[in-house]
């Protein structure tokens, strides 16, 4: 990403710096997720203008997603001090052509020190893409020369889109309303009730959210509700639901017909979802709380379909929440694949004969996506049986979209 080859014309005002440094803190030493840190951040200076918003959101999410390569280029450590976080911050600026402002903080800066062609790292993929190493050797590992466009593309700001509530209003409805508030949209050819918005906007404090309307869902994680098969009347388990973007439309496929039932080992993400379910007419979701694991066993053969959308490393979405290259390890990507293959060989029993699953993940991974299915196809050892219908892989480099891996799996014994 490089630096614009005339200065920016940008005037600097304190508070607004002082707010990003603030996120810096709350995402590299108070390990806060980065979209909750600027979340945080917007809700509490309610004064703040919307190009002031816009400002401090990308720089932060910015300065985030090039860290390493920020620190290479000047010769700097990561250190717990506000001293360093300026410096950071400044580094940035003059990275985007962006005068210094004459403030003490800036003082011992040297603005001159600052040069891709003074240091030979800066083309190393590791460096220039801003990634630990680990990482770097992980992806180059599991995907051999994949990995320098899928990793580059992983860099680059996602696009927002949405997913039209159906329950409420059809996609090309939902775009002329948009556009009679000014607000520019495109479907997608890619997944039915997705529309790309044309401009980064707070889409939350339009009436249409209000309304139900829509709710902000990649292209890619849409696709998901889709493979799952889903017709009014069935009766569906969501195993790893969260907030319950996937419940919610899986509940619009069903045209709210039928019963969904959502689990999670976390409440808090499941009343988040009663929330949105509320807000969308959805009246067939039941929320359940894993507490033990006889809560599976007692929906043993229950279902007609079962989503297990399971917890991964998420690199496949690494440009919506650039922190988690800086947050994860080697260590809890292994922690997640046993995880993955407990959920697969204890969660698989609820669902009915002939019945199927959709196993999905937002990572990139092979050993998180086609490698699990392979191992648990091939151990398969209960009275259960699967066979494998059809699997998509999409790729951030090839389609553009968030990084997704969705399997279908049937029982037929």
């Amino acid at each position: 990403m490089p630096a614009e080859k005339e200065k920016q014309m940008i005037k600097l005002h304190r508070n607004i710096c002082e707010g990003i440094i603030i996120n810096l803190d709350q995402i590299f030493f108070k390990k806060k997720f980065a979209d909750k840190a600027i979340e945080q951040s917007l809700k509490s200076n309610k004064k703040w203008g919307s190009r002031d918003r816009k400002f401090i959101a990308e720089t932060t999410y910015t300065i985030v997603r090039y860290w390493r390569l920020l620190n290479e280029m000047m010769g700097i450590n990561a250190e717990e001090n506000s001293d360093y976080l300026w410096k950071l911050f400044a580094e940035y600026l003059l990275w985007k052509n962006i005068p210094l402002p004459e403030w003490g903080e800036f003082t011992s800066i040297d603005q001159n020190n600052i040069s891709i062609g003074k240091n030979s790292k800066l083309g190393e993929r590791k460096i220039k893409e801003s990634i630990p190493d680990w990482l770097d050797e992980l992806g180059e590992r599991e995907l051999g020369g994949l990995w320098d466009a899928e990793i580059a593309e992983l860099n680059k700001e996602a696009p927002v889109i949405l997913r039209a509530n159906t329950l409420k209003i059809s996609r090309e409805v939902l775009q002329r309303k948009f556009l009679e508030i000014g607000i520019q949209t495109f479907p997608i050819d890619f997944t039915n009730d997705a529309l790309l918005v044309e401009q980064r906007q707070n889409l939350f404090q339009t009436p249409y959210f209000k309304e139900g309307y829509f709710e902000l869902q990649d292209a890619s994680s849409q696709l998901v509700a889709n493979y799952l098969d889903v017709k009014p009347g069935m009766r569906i388990i969501d195993a790893c639901a969260g907030a319950g973007g996937k419940t919610l439309h899986i509940a619009a496929l069903m045209q709210n017909k039928g019963k969904i039932l959502a689990l999670d080992t976390e409440e808090w993400k499941l009343n988040e979802l009663k929330k949105r379910a509320r807000r969308d007419g959805v009246d067939i979701v039941e929320t359940r709380t894993i507490t033990s694991s006889k809560i599976i066993k007692r929906l043993a053969d229950s279902a007609d379909r079962v989503l297990l959308d399971v917890p991964c490393s998420g690199l496949g979405v690494l440009r919506r929440n650039p922190d988690a290259k800086w947050k994860l390890s080697n260590e809890r990507i292994e922690e997640l694949k046993s995880l993955q293959q407990k959920i697969l060989e204890s969660y698989s029993s609820m669902v009915k004969l002939n019945g199927k699953i959709v196993y999905s993940t937002c990572s990139i991974l092979p050993s998180e996506n086609e490698l699990q299915i392979e191992n648990f196809l091939a151990g398969q050892k209960g009275k259960e049986k699967f066979e494998l219908l059809e699997e998509k892989k999409i790729s951030p480099a090839v389609d553009g979209f968030d990084g997704f891996y969705i399997c279908v799996l049937q029982r037929i014994k």
